[in-house]
């Protein structure tokens, strides 16, 4: 997931300096992309919270996923 918010955040830069410098317009285009990264990011961010909350309440039921790994 990190490289996948990496890589969508590093397009949304190239595209917002090579529309500023050849097409303005597509600026608009280029801000998509950097809120689509947000948005990853933040749903990302509510997962691992979520995730926490689930290893509180169910500690039993994570040992044992984590000793099947």
């Amino acid at each position: 997931m990190v490289v996948v918010v990496v890589a969508v955040s590093i397009e949304a830069l190239v595209a917002t300096f090579g529309a500023a410098h050849k097409e303005p317009i597509q600026l608009v285009y280029a801000a998509s992309v950097l809120v689509a990264a947000g948005v990853l990011l933040m749903a990302w961010g509510v997962f691992v919270r979520l995730n926490v909350y689930a290893e509180v309440l169910e500690p039993e039921a994570m040992a044992d996923a984590k000793s099947e790994d």
